[in-house]
């Protein structure tokens, strides 16, 4: 079976985790290709950061910090501590020293001429995560949020790391705008992967800022509409309220209410012109999503098995068994 899921950072990085457990990963039966969102990438110290796609990669290559959720297993911060103390900016973004040499290589191989998508492939190399991990474009693309500024009242856009990180989101936002996504193009491999799958997952990821952004990059959403494959949603809503993150604060910039239904609607019916055929909700929460079929299951992802569990829902959703 070939699986494509779209995906963010942590809640997508787990969500892979089902996916691997649910296929019986590692193995040649099945093939599984993650598009990522590169949206949240950011340019610091001079280093090209790609949070979403090393999240991926550390989780799945068994180098995560688990207590965090990002960032290398058994880091140090020493290189942090130092900038800090010459005063250079940005100690709201942690760089950890692990971390460092990842973006330096993925820095150096940029500027010798390589894309993305390749880097990634190199990077990969290292970790073997078991699946295909493409960036979602190899042009760049960077979230920016236009907030009023808290110093002087201005309204202005700020990079998404800033909002998330610094702000934790509790700035306002007027509208969320991924800068160069219109010019951009998606990643080779990302279109093929969506041709070919015989099912096609949205992880429970930000609708707005990661899977959302995905679908800005020109051909993406047009190749889900045309896929002969089905279309599943997993909600990153549970009892009104987001799984992890602040994802309520990007809903509310484009004004869709924090519910698993609101969501499901925002994605909509691929009968309409929008992305699903089905949608996954908690049990319990309320949903109908027209032109959608909607099923309720356990969705907190506690452990790998119980994600493992939400997956194979979604391939029965979609009618399709491994």
């Amino acid at each position: 079976m070939k699986v494509v899921v779209v995906v963010g950072g942590v809640g997508g990085a787990r969500f892979l985790q089902g996916v691997k457990r649910a296929l019986g990963l590692p193995g040649p039966e099945h093939e599984v290709t993650a598009i990522v969102n590169t949206g949240d990438d950011v340019w610091l110290h001079g280093l090209r950061i790609c949070p979403d796609l090393d999240t991926c990669m550390y989780t799945l290559g068994e180098g995560i910090d688990t207590e965090r959720g990002w960032g290398r297993t058994e880091e140090t911060w020493t290189v942090k501590d130092e900038l800090a103390a010459y005063g250079a900016g940005s100690e709201w973004f942690g760089l950890g020293d692990k971390d460092i040499a990842t973006h330096l290589i993925r820095t150096r191989m940029l500027r010798a001429g390589y894309p993305l998508s390749a880097v990634t492939e190199a990077l990969c190399a290292r970790w073997q995560p078991g699946v295909t991990l493409l960036p979602m474009s190899d042009d760049r693309v960077e979230t920016h949020v236009v907030v009023d500024d808290p110093d002087t009242g201005e309204r202005r856009a700020i990079h998404f790391q800033e909002w998330w990180i610094r702000h934790h989101a509790a700035l306002p936002a007027h509208s969320i705008v991924p800068v160069g996504a219109e010019e951009a193009t998606p990643a080779p491999g990302v279109l093929d992967a969506v041709a070919e799958a015989d099912v096609v997952l949205l992880a429970p990821s930000n609708p707005v800022v990661s899977v959302g952004t995905v679908l800005t990059v020109p051909g993406v959403r047009d190749a889900l509409a045309k896929t002969e494959a089905k279309v599943v949603g997993v909600s990153p809503i549970i009892d009104d309220r987001p799984v992890r993150g602040m994802a309520d604060a990007c809903l509310s910039a484009i004004g869709v209410a924090t519910t698993a239904e609101a969501v499901g609607r925002h994605y909509g019916s691929r009968r309409e012109d929008g992305l699903l055929d089905g949608w996954l909700v908690q049990t319990g929460d309320p949903a109908t999503v027209p032109g959608v079929e909607v099923r309720a299951v356990p969705l907190l992802m506690s452990d790998v098995d119980a994600t493992a569990g939400m997956v194979l829902a979604a391939f029965d959703l979609a009618g399709v068994t491994k």
